[in-house]
C-alpha cells in the first residue's frame, strides 16, 4: 500500500493530500530512507514523521483497505 494512502486510512495524518505533501517535503520516512508518496508501506516497515520539531516513530502491523475509525488502532503501534 503507498504510503499517503496508509497514512490516511490509519488516521495518523487526517487527509491524503497533507500526508502527499509532507512526503513531497521530506518529512516522512520509512525505514530511515526519504518517503516519496507512492512508496510501498509493509507489514513490520518502521514509519518516522516530523511534526515541526517533534518526532513521531509509528511500527505497521497490519495493512487494510478499509477500515473503522474504531480499530486504527491495531494498525500501527507507537514507538
Amino acid at each position: 500500500m503507498r504510503i499517503d494512502k496508509y497514512l490516511k486510512i490509519s488516521r495518523i495524518i487526517k487527509r491524503r493530500t497533507i500526508a502527499q505533501e509532507a512526503c513531497d517535503s521530506g518529512r516522512v520516512m520509512v525505514n530511515d530512507k526519504l518517503a516519496k508518496p507512492g512508496t510501498d508501506v509493509k507489514i513490520g516497515d518502521v514509519i518516522e514523521i516530523r511534526f515541526g520539531t517533534q518526532t513521531a516513530k509509528y511500527e505497521v502491523l497490519e495493512i487494510k483497505e478499509h477500515v473503522k475509525k474504531e480499530e486504527t488502532d491495531n494498525l500501527y503501534r507507537i514507538l
